[in-house]
């Protein structure tokens, strides 16, 4: 069975996402393939779902919140309630413009069923105008744009026709300079060759951890699944010793002698357990930049070899 693909469409509000839903579902019809999408607005009434209205697009809203904040739990009910009642082959997911991709992404990747995804990757539509005049916005907004940018995988570059030339060779240096690995075209209406986004790979794939190149990394994601308890004061360890580049880390982890896992999340450094009631599956979920994750596999599988040999004395 294959898993589901995620595409994230990320980018400031008016910047041309929707334009892209759209052909991107127009691509879809096209192969066949089964569809959703999840639409998220920070308002209590979508303005941009009929553009996937379709008998045969699952269209999931969610309204009144942003997905890396407010509604984060409704997101997480909705992905499952998707995979479980539509399977569907592929899942578009188009944020607020408000919404910060590492946060998203975070979000997205449930520990009940990240290894059921294949993320493709973060594509970010920019705003040519607004970013050439993004020093006349608050710093808060200038930083989000940034952010955006600097954490694509994909970047379409729109209203191009209204640029000159040496405000597009600006631009593209500037972005280019903020993210040298992610993809980059100047568009009119997020006009793209589909088959260029369909190339995009995020997701750590265990097959081709010994030909991980440098070149292809950046923002990633790797899941790990324990096939039994671990120490705790190894793993405690295990996370002083963390690259700073590791942003999120969240999942179930069974420790010593306990019968039932802990729900662990890790950001920006500090740690978080709370003991969980019942048996989960002990997958754990990690986001980062420029992460070697054959190295991460590698210590996680130690921790579980060391704790098989501890106890079998």
């Amino acid at each position: 069975m294959h898993n589901t693909e995620v595409y994230i469409l990320s980018g400031f509000l008016g910047s041309g996402k929707t334009t892209l839903l759209k052909r991107l579902l127009e691509n879809e019809r096209l192969l066949g393939r089964k569809t959703a999408v999840m639409m998220n607005e920070l308002g209590k009434v979508s303005i941009d779902s009929e553009v996937a209205r379709d008998e045969d697009i699952a269209l999931k809203e969610l309204l009144g919140g942003c997905i890396c904040c407010s509604i984060q739990d409704k997101l997480e009910a909705q992905l499952q309630g998707l995979l479980i009642n539509e399977k569907p082959e592929v899942i578009y997911i188009e944020t607020t413009g408000a919404a910060h991709p590492v946060e998203v992404l975070d979000a997205i990747l449930s520990p009940l069923f990240a290894d059921q995804f294949t993320i493709k990757g973060i594509v970010t539509t920019v705003d040519g105008l607004r970013w050439r005049d993004r020093t006349a916005v608050g710093p808060q907004l200038q930083q989000l744009l940034l952010e955006q940018v600097r954490h694509a995988d994909f970047i379409l570059i729109n209203k191009m026709d209204e640029l000159s030339e040496s405000e597009q060779a600006k631009i593209i240096f500037e972005i280019q300079g903020i993210n040298p690995v992610a993809r980059c075209l100047f568009t009119n209406f997020s006009q793209v060759a589909i088959d260029e986004l369909r190339k995009l790979t995020l997701s750590f794939d265990k097959k081709t951890s010994s030909s991980f190149s440098k070149k292809a990394l950046n923002l990633t994601t790797f899941v790990y699944q324990f096939q039994g308890p671990i120490s705790h004061v190894e793993f405690e360890e295990f996370l002083m010793d963390l690259p700073e580049m590791i942003y999120r880390i969240k999942g179930y982890v069974k420790f010593d002698a306990s019968s039932k896992p802990y729900l662990f999340q890790y950001s920006y450094g500090m740690p978080f357990y709370m003991k969980e009631e019942m048996n989960l599956p002990l997958n754990l979920v990690l986001i980062g930049e420029n992460i070697y994750w054959s190295e991460i596999e590698a210590k996680l599988k130690k921790l579980e070899n060391d704790f098989k040999i501890q106890t079998e004395k």
